[in-house]
C-alpha cells in the first residue's frame, strides 16, 4: 500500500477561514491551520476495491474528450460542457445538468491556481443553500428542492497522464460524522463555506494511480437524499521527488436534477 502526506483541518472553538487574493494581489492565500499528516492509501487500479455513485458517491470512468487545451478563453467550454451533460445523464441518470464552473489547476508555485492540499468537501450546507440560490435564483431553487438534486464535480487529468499529486479520496464508510467542519472562505468580492475534515485514524484512503486525460472521476458534493459527499485532498505520495513536469487537471462543478 501507498504512503501520501495529507493536510488535515484542525478542530477550534475559533472561525476560521481561508482568505484568498489577500491585498488584492491574485494567488495571494492566508489558510487556517492545517496538520500534516502520512496515510496509507490504496491504490484502486492495482487492488480489488469497488466504489461504485449510488453507495459510495464516487466513480472512476473511461471518457474520451474531444477537448484538449482547456486555456484561458474557455473557447472549449462549450463543447466540453455538452460532453459533461451526456456523460452525467448516463452514468449517474441525471436529468438536468447545469454546468457552473471550471478550475484548472497546474501543480507549480508560479500558478494562480494549484491542486487543493487541504482535506475537504467543497460545501457546507450553508454554502449549498448560498450556491443553489446564485444559480437558479428563489423559485427555481425551490422546485429542485422539492426534488432530488445534488452538487457533483467531475475531475480529468489535463494534456498528459497524471505524474504526481493524485486526487484522492475517503471512503465514507470510514468517516464518523464529527470529523467534519465548517471553513469559511473569504474572498475579496464574496464569501463562501465548505467542510473541513479532523485526521481519523479509520479513515481508508483510495485513488486512482496513472489517470490519463481519457479518464475521469465523478464524485458526489451533496445530494438532499443523503448519498454520501467525498472528503478529498490533493496526495503526496512518497517517490514522487523525481517528478519533472507539474500535474495539470480540470475539474468542472455540476448542479444536477435526478
Amino acid at each position: 500500500m501507498a504512503i501520501a502526506t495529507v493536510n488535515y483541518h484542525v478542530k477550534s472553538n475559533e472561525v476560521q477561514a481561508f482568505h484568498f487574493d489577500v491585498n488584492g494581489v491574485v494567488g495571494n492565500l492566508i489558510s487556517p491551520k492545517l496538520i500534516s499528516v502520512k496515510v496509507p492509501v490504496t491504490d484502486i487500479r492495482k487492488k480489488n476495491y469497488s466504489v461504485n455513485f449510488n453507495k459510495d458517491g464516487i466513480t472512476f470512468i473511461n471518457a474520451p474528450t474531444k477537448v484538449h487545451g482547456f486555456d484561458e478563453s474557455e473557447a472549449w467550454a462549450s463543447d466540453y460542457e455538452s460532453e459533461l451533460t451526456a456523460i452525467l445523464q448516463q452514468q449517474i441518470k441525471a436529468k438536468e445538468v447545469i454546468v457552473f464552473d471550471h478550475t484548472v489547476r497546474i501543480d507549480d508555485p508560479n500558478a494562480t491556481r494549484r491542486p487543493a492540499r487541504n482535506v475537504h468537501n467543497d460545501y457546507s450546507e450553508a454554502g449549498v443553500e448560498k450556491r443553489l440560490l446564485d444559480i437558479l435564483g428563489a423559485q427555481k431553487a425551490q422546485e429542485f428542492q422539492q426534488g432530488h438534486f445534488g452538487f457533483v464535480n467531475v475531475w480529468r487529468p489535463v494534456e498528459y497522464t497524471i505524474p504526481s499529486s493524485p486526487l484522492g479520496f475517503i471512503c465514507p464508510r470510514s468517516m464518523q460524522e464529527d470529523d467534519w467542519m465548517n471553513i469559511e472562505l473569504e474572498y475579496p468580492d464574496r464569501k463562501g463555506q465548505i467542510l473541513g475534515v479532523a485526521e481519523n485514524e479509520t479513515h481508508e484512503w483510495f485513488y486512482q494511480s496513472d489517470m490519463t486525460p481519457e479518464e475521469a472521476i465523478i464524485f458526489n458534493i451533496y445530494d438532499n437524499r443523503g448519498r454520501p459527499h467525498l472528503a478529498h485532498s490533493a496526495l503526496d505520495m512518497e517517490g514522487d521527488t523525481a517528478v519533472t513536469k507539474p500535474r495539470k487537471s480540470i475539474e468542472t462543478r455540476t448542479l444536477v436534477r435526478y
